[in-house]
């Protein structure tokens, strides 16, 4: 390991020895890094600052300036105010909502975070407990506050912690208040922080809140009537240890859902998930004890949202009546079609809605738009971009749903993030439609491919570590931008090519015409002959570059869904090869 390396962190480790303003608890974790024979975990915590990005704050929890702990949650917080202060110039009025998961450390960081805003003059309302990230951007826009912090890391392992920023409209921050605020945290030392909060501007919310959410989050509903039929959809839910045990069980009933069933072991709150290796919905091993249950209940289907309760995942019966999981592109795809096709059968649509999708979700979902009349927006990854679209088109047009691949869903638009509660009530309904049709959600899928067409969604990974890491991803995409830009892909003709970071769409033939995005983003895309999309965006959080691949196959009937898939894969692997990943 470089020595002047583990030398600057040895220095850096000192300034917090001998600084007052870090507890003996802190010093003390310090102490134990620095007198370590083995200086990895020092460096590890040492080498940089934790970054605030335009998101907010994630880190592993610790002691170090690259760890989530409370004074890099304080410094945050205080450059926060700073520009909270800045870009309110003379108000009085200023408030904002704080709100924390089920993590380790995280109503000690909610605490923090209320107390430093408090003690910069601005009035905090400070949830009571742990709350879902929805409800806390539903709060904002409900309180009229100026922004936002919501205590989490999400779908992330246990080991992490984090910090999401949120402006007054309840989404995340974009321009220009996302470089603003990470200016004014860049600016902040620990020895900054107003630590000392105001009592007197600290109000503590819960319940009056939980009933107005509770109220908003039935404008996701579409038909009613279908729930009394099938009131006794027989649902198994598991808030995986997190926020959703809040509000979840108690929004299902009051839509009507009469027959809903926990999984005992994921209701208990605990930061350290104890029944699963990653508290994250995607993977299925998390849904494992969901399933069990739904196995012995005979259920018809088991849902699930993550530790914040922004994303969700589904499971349903196959028509082997295994249980089978779906992807978020499918989940997306499902409730599209759902609102679509049933607000229009009860004369709901008006001419003026739209749905959002992200640019790297799937496409037939612009198909089913396209065939019954409804716009449909696409917007980069990330839900801060749907909420953007929300915010311009308010009161010219009606947005009616939007979500992206990875797992999240909004179906109504009183909150501007992910919104695993009015998701998990919809796709309730959905199942309760399709048994009133004789159908599993399953069935519905099916159905949907056949009318549609079938894709299949296939995200690759590619994982490079480190600085060499870094400068080979960027080295990828420029490649990919001029000698190895594609031709054909999977044995198909690339007809259009569109380049976030340039701004432009060009043709096989070379001609090239503007593309109307917010703003320029490092992501390519491919489209050929034959329907298949390739979508290339290096991520801005790991390191690593991710390939989202979308190929079609032929489908003609349900019972044509394994061959369907399996010629799919082989598109896909070609693709892969193609593309040398």
């Amino acid at each position: 390991m470089d020595k002047e390396l583990i030398k600057s962190c040895e220095a850096k480790a000192q300034e917090w020895l001998t600084s007052p303003v870090y507890d003996d608890v802190t010093k003390a974790e310090v102490r134990a890094l620095l007198e370590a024979d083995d200086k990895t975990a020092l460096v590890d915590a040492f080498y940089q600052s934790l970054e605030f990005g335009t998101g907010g704050l994630r880190g592993i929890m610790g002691a170090g300036t690259n760890r989530m702990n409370r004074y890099i949650v304080g410094a945050a917080t205080q450059g926060f105010a700073n520009y909270i202060l800045k870009a309110f110039p003379g108000r009085t009025d200023l408030a904002v909502v704080v709100g924390h998961d089920c993590r380790n450390h995280g109503r000690e960081y909610a605490e923090t975070v209320a107390n430093i805003f408090s003690a910069n003059g601005i009035k905090v309302y400070l949830f009571e407990s742990l709350r879902p990230t929805p409800e806390i951007s539903f709060a904002i826009r409900q309180l009229h506050a100026q922004a936002g912090v919501n205590v989490t890391a999400s779908h992330n392992p246990r080991e992490y912690n984090g910090y999401k920023a949120y402006w007054e409209d309840g989404a995340q921050v974009l321009s220009p208040h996302d470089t603003g605020i990470i200016a004014e945290v860049n600016k902040v030392s620990v020895d900054d922080v107003k630590w000392e909060g105001n009592k007197e501007l600290i109000q503590i919310i819960g319940g009056e809140m939980d009933w107005d959410y509770l109220q908003a989050v039935h404008e996701a509903m579409v038909d009613q009537d279908v729930i009394l039929r099938q009131k006794d959809l027989n649902i198994v839910y598991t808030p995986l240890h997190g926020t959703g045990r809040v509000i979840i069980p108690e929004a299902l009933r009051s839509w009507g859902f009469q027959n809903i069933h926990v999984v005992p072991e994921q209701m208990v709150i605990d930061g350290n998930f104890p029944t699963v290796v990653s508290p994250n919905p995607e993977n299925s091993e998390a849904m494992t004890l969901g399933m069990q249950l739904g196995t012995r209940l005979n259920a018809d289907l088991v849902i699930a949202s993550d530790p914040d309760a922004d994303r969700l995942a589904i499971v349903c019966r196959n028509s082997r009546g295994e249980w089978e999981i779906l992807n978020g592109n499918q989940t997306c795809m499902m409730f599209a079609w759902y609102i679509i096709a049933n607000k229009k059968k009860l004369g709901q649509l008006r001419g003026n809605e739209f749905l959002v999708k992200t640019i790297v979700t799937t496409e037939l979902i612009a198909k089913i738009a396209q065939k019954n009349g409804v716009e449909l927006m696409d917007c980069y990854t990330g839900f801060k971009w749907i909420a953007a679209l929300i915010r311009e088109n308010e009161g010219v047009k009606k947005y009616i749903g939007g979500g992206e691949e990875s797992f999240g869903f909004l179906p109504f638009d009183k909150v501007r993030d992910k919104d695993s509660p009015a998701s998990i009530c919809l796709i309730c309904e959905i199942a309760a439609w399709a048994k009133d049709q004789g159908k599993t959600l399953y069935d519905l899928l099916m159905d949907i491919y056949v009318e549609y067409g079938y894709t299949l969604n296939h995200t690759v990974n590619v994982v490079r570590p480190g600085k060499s890491g870094a400068d080979e991803i960027r080295q990828m995409m420029a490649d990919f931008r001029g000698a190895k830009a594609p031709r054909t892909l999977g044995g198909s003709p690339v007809v259009c090519t569109k380049d976030y970071q340039a701004l432009t769409v060009t043709d096989a033939a070379g001609n090239s015409q503007p593309i109307d995005m917010p703003a320029k983003s490092n992501v390519i895309q491919w489209f050929t002959a034959d329907g298949t999309k390739v979508s290339v965006r290096p991520s801005g959080t790991e390191p690593k570059i991710k390939f989202y691949i979308e190929a079609p196959a032929e489908m003609e009937c349900p019972k044509c869904y394994t061959a369907a898939t399996e010629e799919a894969m082989n598109k896909v692997k070609a693709v892969c090869a193609d593309l040398g990943i």
